[in-house]
């Protein structure tokens, strides 16, 4: 990616990547000379904004009023309803299905629905494998006017040379935790540890915003954090009952969703075809596990969070905790074990977030990591 000129003019969509300046005004100059991509490919690591970015550069495509942020168009990108920005992710441990790729390229030639141009947006593109891989690359290579694909990959040698190849690949550089808590604070209009906070937990500026203003998900931290904290004097049944709780607590802000496509599912009953309503049911199902699963890695991260502000308690590290909201509940826990414990700890839930990557059960997940947790911190369970 070359360095663009300094841009007069970034419209407001891309206000997001204020923490990657020149991610920002690349595809500001490119979208304002009228010379965007049929394909990019964003490289970089979590964290670094990418799904942000390719939100942003659909708002500028769809929008009508030069991607302003505010109008019904590029709310509905936000919101990831909008029909003709596509969100895909593999709808497998293994990868991309090659019954997904195959959808999307019947998709690809059929005129937009509400905009004049369509968007793909396609989330670990790394796994983009074998003949789902080869079956994307014939649509990359002979591109459909107004289709844009955005994939996201950690780097491009993650995925298949003669798709890379094909793709104006756009580095992100990682985001200094100072700048992306600035950009929280003034997104939100919060400050101090709040922010860190959600960030630890979220992982990237705009989800943290998003974490800031759900209280749901804010419920599930807090209910993470007194979970650790009370393992000392729990016994089997209490940590395999916290582990219900956590996942219902997980599961309950999706009760929404679940309830908007079956409305969605009965209005278009009429007019849709048993095989498109098919096709809508998968889509919406595959949707749902995308979003379960991030709400379970979020409690993970919340553990995480948390048992390195423990980590550094006991290596007696002269910083302020990441969750000084709870630094009681910190220091409860580090006066119970030490360095190898807390290691040991975090070891769990990194295991646990890898079961759930290969489609373990959020329960039994959950359950593992908090018994693993509290053996790990010398106070090993016991029993009724």
């Amino acid at each position: 990616m070359a360095a663009p000129s300094k841009v007069p003019h970034v419209p407001p969509a891309l206000g997001v990547l204020d923490i990657q300046p020149r991610v920002r005004d690349f595809i500001a100059a490119a979208w304002m000379e009228g010379r965007l991509s049929h394909a990019y490919l964003f490289c970089g690591a979590p964290g670094s904004g990418m799904l942000e970015a390719a939100l942003a550069l659909s708002q500028l495509v769809v929008c009508p009023n030069g991607g302003d942020a505010t109008c019904d168009e590029c709310i509905r990108v936000r919101h990831r309803t909008h029909p003709d920005v596509h969100l895909l992710a593999p709808a497998s441990v293994t990868g991309y299905l090659v019954s997904q790729v195959r959808e999307l390229i019947a998709d690809v030639p059929l005129a937009p629905v509400r905009a004049r141009a369509k968007v793909y947006v396609l989330e670990d593109a790394g796994l983009l494998r074998g003949a789902a891989a080869n079956a994307l690359l014939k649509t990359i290579e002979e591109p459909v006017e107004g289709v844009i694909f955005v994939l996201l990959a950690r780097s491009a040698e993650q995925v298949l040379p003669t798709i890379a190849s094909r793709c104006q690949q756009v580095p992100f550089r990682p985001v200094p935790p100072r700048l992306a808590e600035g950009a929280v604070a003034e997104a939100s209009g919060l400050a101090g540890p709040e922010v860190a906070i959600a960030l630890s937990v979220a992982g990237t500026p705009e989800r943290a915003e998003e974490f800031l203003s759900s209280p749901g998900r804010r419920k599930v931290r807090r209910l993470v954090v007194g979970t650790l904290g009370e393992l000392a004097r729990d016994d089997s049944w209490d940590v395999l009952c916290s582990a219900r709780d956590i996942v219902a607590a997980v599961r309950s802000p999706l009760d929404d969703y679940r309830r908007q496509q079956s409305e969605g599912a009965k209005e278009s009953a009429d007019f849709l075809s048993a095989k498109a309503l098919k096709q809508i049911e998968d889509a919406n199902k595959r949707e749902l596990t995308a979003r379960e699963r991030s709400g379970m890695m979020e409690a993970l991260a919340a553990a995480d969070s948390l048992l390195r502000d423990v980590l550094m308690r006991c290596e007696d590290v002269a910083k302020e905790p990441v969750n000084a909201d709870v630094a009681d509940v910190v220091d409860r826990i580090a006066a119970l074990t030490d360095t190898r414990g807390a290691l040991a700890a975090i070891g769990a839930v990194r295991r646990a977030a890898d079961d759930l990557s290969h489609n373990v059960s959020p329960q039994l997940a959950f359950e593992v990591m908090l018994l693993c947790v509290k053996e790990a911190l010398t106070c090993p369970p016991s029993s009724r």
